[in-house]
């Protein structure tokens, strides 16, 4: 299969996905328009449930290895600041300019072009394309629901934007809800408990505090305040402050571990909204591993989360574009790095050995 061909189609479907609106849990029409273009490739094995679309390499053998190539459909909302129509594939000498250019529609195409180009080669492993939605808001229906579907993974390539370099160890993610209480009271008196204040007790901690084990590859846990509600009215003490907190975990310590120990050195209720989003990371000795430091690939730790936190088998993160891009206006990715692309997941899963 001609590889030009296969760039050719890849950012020309590219076009057609940005021009399709597909912000998180809204997938459907860029799903629809993702399925039929899989079936006009003559991908025969072409399955579906709700905006999550997989194929399976007809060669499939039971009891042989699995590898998965999984990119996400969808997008975040775009921000106010963008000079550019959002949903218009915009081209300026090597770049093409669009919402989820390159966060996460470079990775999605060129990974399906790799499969195509796989599944007609012999190969000692079984081969899946997962094209997932709800990603960007971590939803139940996306990657989550879909691994319940498919067979057994032994491994996988997660598409995000990494310069084409893999990312070995991933930061797992909490979002934490504060409640300090107190007691309201008129301003202008020696009245009333200020909840405010209990808050910064615990808000300051939170700032402070260091965990004792730092990744190698993830570097410390980071605890970051985000948001700080509180109070009615300039002359009333707030009885109640909520506040939030992104947590984002190294592999040495588990999402519980850390809310326990959270929970019993602060004064404010606290509710973690998911404690599933754990950090990951895959063996150096790996053969996906190894067969990228063959080829001259650095790993290395990324401090963003993707679909790697919902899976349960070694995985690293690759993919066209630069993660500094993701979630900004005017958001592009270069016809070079996904040229690039190409080649390099050729190269690294051609002849793999899992």
């Amino acid at each position: 299969m001609d590889k030009e061909i296969l760039f050719q189609n890849a950012t020309d479907l590219l076009v057609r996905l940005i021009e399709t609106p597909r912000i998180s849990r809204n997938e459907t029409q860029a799903a629809d328009l993702l399925e039929n273009v899989m079936r006009n490739q003559y991908l025969l094995d072409i399955r579906r449930e709700g905006n999550n679309i997989w194929t399976i390499a007809d060669d499939y053998v039971e009891g042989r290895k699995t590898l998965l190539l999984n990119a996400h459909i969808d997008t975040v909302k775009p921000g106010d600041s963008w000079t550019r129509n959002p949903y218009k594939a915009t081209i300026e000498n090597d770049r093409i300019y669009g919402l989820g250019s390159n966060d996460d529609g470079a990775s999605l195409v060129i990974l399906l072009q790799v499969f195509r180009l796989l599944s007609e080669r012999r190969r000692s492993y079984n081969l899946i394309f997962l094209a997932s939605c709800e990603e960007e808001v971590s939803g139940k229906m996306g990657i989550e629901y879909a691994l319940t579907l498919l067979p057994h993974i032994d491994a996988a390539i997660v598409g995000e934007p990494t310069g084409m370099q893999p990312a070995v160890a991933e930061k797992g993610l909490m979002v934490l809800d504060f409640t300090a209480h107190g007691r309201s009271g008129h301003a202008a008196r020696d009245e009333g408990d200020n909840a405010i204040y209990h808050a910064m007790d615990d808000i300051n901690w939170l700032r402070s505090h260091i965990f004792p084990k730092v990744s190698p590859m993830l570097g410390p846990v980071k605890m970051t305040v985000t948001i700080v509600n509180a109070g009615t009215q300039h002359n009333v003490i707030p009885d109640t402050c909520t506040f939030t907190a992104d947590i984002r975990s190294n592999e040495l310590y588990s999402n519980t571990e850390i809310l326990d120990f959270i929970k019993s050195n602060v004064k404010s209720q606290v509710k973690a909204r998911s404690t599933r989003l754990m950090s990951s990371r895959i063996d150096k000795s790996h053969p996906i591993v190894q067969r990228a430091i063959q080829i001259g690939l650095k790993p290395f730790g990324s401090p963003t989360l993707s679909d790697q936190a919902l899976l349960r088998c070694p995985s690293i993160k690759i993919g066209p574009g630069q993660s500094s891009r993701s979630h900004t206006a005017d958001e592009f990715v270069c016809f070079s790095e996904i040229r690039q692309a190409l080649n390099t997941y050729i190269q690294l899963l051609d002849g793999l050995d899992l």
